[in-house]
């Protein structure tokens, strides 16, 4: 079989790679298949000014940390791109670029069949790392807006200049909305946003990046099955900061008073008129009381510990709703375009492997499925907090590298459990 593999990883992004890497270290043939290039999500998915929320040093791809110049920096759209580019050329993965995978099913005698736009392979074990965010989401709600409202998903969004003259309105309060909030704001643009309940975290507290202080407070090792949300913190929304201008908090509340409209969750569309819910001081007062609830464990950690760190003075709101706008008339506001920061949904129909939950997303246990030879790599909270970020995805290359070698080694073994005993000795 010519177009045989001992190992397919599906996706060529900062996961596939880092398993690519470490199956080049342990020296076993695989190939990986990428629908795009390299470092495509970062190439075309993000805005101009885009910038990393975590410091540089954070850039922990297996045998390729962070080397530049500025650890504490947050590098930007470009030079991320550069950084997965450069990695990929440190040891010449076997990738092919360009190639969309189009099946995946389990054959014969468990030999997985992967069907490709350039023809069909099969392996022995299959890594998917093609992420979990395949398709803009926007809402069903969008069809009522007006034709000759331009409407554009955040993936889509690149600077203030390429859109028309006029008001915008950002719906989402994420990573991505508020950071393109206070883009389209810092250019001088007329912004409307429509606040989630997304939480929002401090960039410095008492001489160090909250980063820092959680990372010594050993949360990037925390586990899926040790945080206290389980499962459930994989749909959570991120807490919004920004690594911009060297890194800085997001607070809307100084928006509004530099002049940025603040609303609740958008409600209704109907004709040229948007409801809202009254729900925006609450959900300020979330946002503010999840940062507070950070801070507060850091002041704890310091406290326990007898470390030396500056004191700071309690946060103080600089604004408050004087009340809800239930609604706004898009013409009178002079409402042009429409951004939906609504994250995306996963696509794996293309497996037909039964592996998945009602919703939908792989059902796995460190990203080991049931199925025996069958893997997730880069998945957000795949095992920790980084997992599908540049700080975690190295632990779990790692950790399934070490599975795939161990199952390869067993393969003509009934008792799988010598793969488990193999890793917990590991």
């Amino acid at each position: 079989m010519t177009n045989h593999y001992p190992v397919v990883i599906v996706g060529g992004g900062q996961a596939g790679l880092s398993m690519s890497y470490c199956l080049k270290e342990r020296d076993l043939d695989h190939i990986v298949f990428e629908k795009n290039q390299i470092a495509n999500a970062w190439r075309s998915q993000r805005w101009d000014s885009f910038c990393l929320v975590t410091p540089n040093w954070q850039c922990q791809l297996p045998g390729y940390p962070y080397k530049g110049k500025e650890p504490e920096g947050f590098i930007k759209r470009d030079e991320i791109v550069a950084y997965i580019e450069n990695y990929a050329r440190s040891f010449n993965p076997p990738i092919q670029e360009g190639v969309e995978v189009l099946n995946l099913r389990r054959g014969d005698r468990g030999i997985f069949e992967v069907t490709t736009s350039i023809g069909d392979y099969t392996a022995d074990q299959v890594v998917v790392a093609a992420g979990a965010y395949h398709h803009p989401k926007i809402p069903k709600i969008a069809e009522r807006l007006p034709e000759h409202i331009l409407q554009v998903h955040s993936s889509k969004y690149k600077n203030p200049e390429s859109l028309p003259d006029g008001a915008v309105l950002v719906i989402g309060t994420g990573q991505s909305g508020c950071q393109i909030a206070e883009d389209l704001h810092l250019a001088g643009r007329k912004v409307h946003l429509c606040v989630g309940s997304a939480p929002r975290s401090p960039r410095r507290y008492r001489g160090k990046d909250a980063v820092e202080w959680l990372d010594l407070m050993g949360y990037y090792d925390l586990s899926i099955d040790q945080h206290p949300q389980k499962e459930k913190v994989r749909g959570k929304a991120n807490h919004y900061l920004t690594g911009r201008d060297g890194g800085r908090e997001i607070d809307l509340r100084r928006f509004a008073l530099e002049g940025m409209q603040l609303h609740g969750r958008l409600k209704n569309i109907s004709s040229s008129k948007l409801e809202f819910f009254s729900d925006l001081k609450q959900n300020l007062d979330g946002a503010d009381a999840v940062s507070e609830s950070i801070k507060k464990t850091i002041d704890n950690f310091i406290a326990k510990n007898n470390l030396d760190a500056p004191l700071e003075p309690p946060y103080q709101p600089v604004w408050q709703p004087a009340m809800d706008i239930p609604d706004l008339d898009l013409a009178e506001a002079n409402i042009t375009t429409v951004i939906w920061c609504t994250g995306f949904q996963s696509d794996f129909s293309w497996i037909e492997i039964p592996v998945f939950d009602g919703k939908g997303y792989p059902c796995h246990d460190r990203g080991v499925t049931d199925i025996k030879g069958l893997y997730f790599l880069g998945l957000p909270w795949l095992y920790t907090w980084g997992s599908g970020r540049f700080s975690g995805v190295a632990r779990d290359a790692t950790y399934l590298a070490d599975y795939i070698m161990a199952r390869r080694k067993v393969s003509h073994v009934s008792d799988w459990t010598v793969v488990n005993e193999f890793l917990l000795g590991s």
